[in-house]
């Protein structure tokens, strides 16, 4: 019984599944944040994107 009890704090089969999980946790916050950083220039790019698509000029280029 006190085998199987050492096992289960040894055991290191779900840690390589756990490491990626982190990994993709912290890599979806660095995103996240990037975006929430960069959203202004975000909009302005989509904006001048749909309004050359449309025709309209702004004469901000």
């Amino acid at each position: 019984m006190l085998n199987k009890l050492k096992g289960l704090v040894v055991e290191e089969k779900g840690q390589g599944m756990t490491e990626y999980g982190l990994v993709l946790g912290i890599i979806a916050v660095a995103v996240v944040g990037s975006l929430a950083l960069l959203r202004g220039e975000i909009i302005t790019m989509f904006t001048n994107v749909v309004n050359s698509v449309t025709g309209q000029d702004t004469g901000t280029n």
